[in-house]
């Protein structure tokens, strides 16, 4: 019979109110790291752009540059736009599993989203496939 339960609760579809529960991830005044070759190193977060309260994996955000190295297509003080690559706070996947990472990092897009820099170092999570950043995936060296 324990067994029984187990077995209902692994094959709970992935839309259930456990897997969705809201946690905010980025907030304002958030430091975030810049994990492209785009110019910055860090950034703050402004404003998220889809939710009022924050942004989690695969969001967009309102950031201003903080840190940047000289020569980048990106200065110091810039208010530009980023897309939310890896979280601190962990995160449910659909099989039961949980992807947490050690930093929160931001790689940079124009309006249009497209990335402004031409590599992404470190992980990038597969769920950016589903908020359809498959560009920046493809750009990402490691798929976690």
């Amino acid at each position: 019979m324990l067994s029984g339960i187990l077995r209902s609760q692994q094959e709970t579809p992935c839309n259930s109110f456990l897997a969705q529960q809201m946690r905010i991830f980025i907030q304002m005044r958030s430091s975030l790291k810049v994990v492209d070759n785009s110019g910055a190193k860090r950034v703050m977060c402004i404003q998220a752009l889809k939710g009022k309260k924050g942004a989690r994996l695969g969001d967009t955000i309102v950031a201003s540059v903080k840190e940047a190295q000289p020569g980048g297509k990106v200065k110091k003080g810039q208010v530009v736009y980023g897309v939310v690559v890896r979280a601190a706070m962990q995160k449910g996947r659909c099989d039961g599993s949980e992807v947490k990472f050690d930093d929160n990092a931001v790689v940079l897009v124009n309006k249009q989203g497209e990335p402004i820099g031409t590599r992404v170092v470190g992980p990038v999570p597969h769920e950016l496939r589903k908020k359809k950043r498959v560009k920046i995936l493809s750009l990402a060296q490691h798929i976690a």
